[in-house]
């Protein structure tokens, strides 16, 4: 079973993991719609995130009929809006129409993980054409510096969804790949490698400036380690930054803060750090960063959204979906789940950027044998 990779990282047992699960199954809709909790909102990004949650735990219909309402609401367009309202049949009216291209962008990255977990290849046929719609929508943003605007009425790029996004176009031409469609591959790979450049060289932490590609957001945590979670930086590059904004962010005892000005620690951008942290070959650090955040976890197995230590305080009091899900992709990851590994482990994924560690030694060698 899926959950016997996830208790490898030994944080849970295979109980408490079992538990985690059937509770974010439990939240899902009869149109397959899964809310952050029932009563509140849907939106397409974190849908997504606990979908993949569902499948490394062995749950393959409930994730395929997820990616299926996704393909049922998608807009003429290729896009979705960024939150629906949640009712006991399922999702509602949009309560918030901005087309986040980053929201639309992310499907390709559920849909290729789920792929990677079932080899289900009548559910890849019937999820393609609402992947490759979407990626055309996030493409027709892209600017010319290789970074995408986050939704058609902005000219702003913002560095976390782009590194998001990067993730989510190296997914989609795997996706082509499979389907046979290499135009589309072709197309792609290009923008993707446009966009991984930009990312990768984003800058903003240490001793690299901003590139002044995207807007200023580096309060916020997740424009400090996303350039690692979306697969761009790996190698020095991925441990330099992560190591410059550890101090800023990470709580020791507690987790990691949301941003960096406030007393307030968040299960989600914990849980994703530890995917970047054993992405960049750190698996140590992300345990012990998930066995400091075991206090946001509930009896019912999910996870508060966050801890205000300075009022000791729990806040907001919402036990979301996505939070609980992006703990078991951090346990995925860390045992071993193949599917898991793949789409944020990035080795085998196409468009990938070239190697700077591997580029200098080579251009030493280079140097080397010049002078000898």
């Amino acid at each position: 079973m899926s959950i016997a990779h996830l208790a490898r990282a030994g944080i849970l047992t295979p109980a408490q993991i079992e538990r985690t699960a059937a509770s974010i199954a439990a939240v899902q809709r009869p149109d397959g719609s899964i809310p952050w909790f029932h009563g509140d909102k849907t939106d397409p990004w974190d849908h997504v995130e606990s979908a993949m949650a569902l499948d490394t735990t062995g749950r393959a219909l409930a994730a395929r009929r997820a990616y299926r309402w996704l393909a049922d609401r998608q807009n003429a367009d290729g896009s979705w809006y960024a939150n629906y309202a949640d009712t006991p049949q399922g999702a509602a009216e949009p309560t918030d129409k901005t087309k986040d291209a980053n929201f639309t962008a992310y499907l390709a990255v559920g849909v290729y993980h789920h792929w990677l977990t079932t080899r289900d290849g009548a559910a890849l046929a019937e999820l393609w054409p609402a992947v490759y719609q979407a990626i055309e929508f996030v493409l027709d943003l892209q600017r010319p510096d290789g970074a995408i605007r986050w939704n058609p009425d902005s000219d702003e790029a913002l560095l976390t969804g782009c590194s998001s996004m990067y993730q989510a176009l190296r997914c989609a031409v795997a996706i082509a790949d499979r389907m046979g469609e290499p135009r589309h591959a072709l197309e792609w790979t290009e923008a993707a490698l446009r966009l991984g450049a930009a990312v990768a060289s984003a800058g903003g932490f240490g001793d690299e400036p901003s590139s002044g590609v995207f807007a200023a957001k580096d309060r916020y945590s997740m424009d400090w380690y996303y350039p690692v979670l979306g697969t761009a930086l790996r190698g020095e590059a991925a441990h330099a930054r992560l190591d410059a904004g550890w101090d800023r962010f990470v709580v020791p005892g507690l987790g990691t803060r949301c941003v960096d000005d406030r007393p307030w620690v968040t299960g989600g951008e914990t849980f994703e750090l530890c995917i970047a942290l054993w992405a960049a070959g750190w698996p140590e650090r992300a345990r012990r960063l998930l066995a400091d955040v075991r206090h946001l976890r509930d009896l019912d197995g999910l996870y508060w959204t966050g801890y205000v230590y300075a009022d000791n305080a729990i806040w907001p009091e919402e036990k979301t979906t996505w939070t609980a899900g992006s703990l078991l992709l951090a346990l995925a990851a860390l045992g071993g789940e193949p599917a898991t590994r793949t789409v944020f482990g990035g080795a085998d994924l196409p468009a990938g950027l070239p190697d700077p560690d591997k580029l200098s030694a080579s251009g030493a060698t280079t140097r080397a044998a010049r002078t000898a």
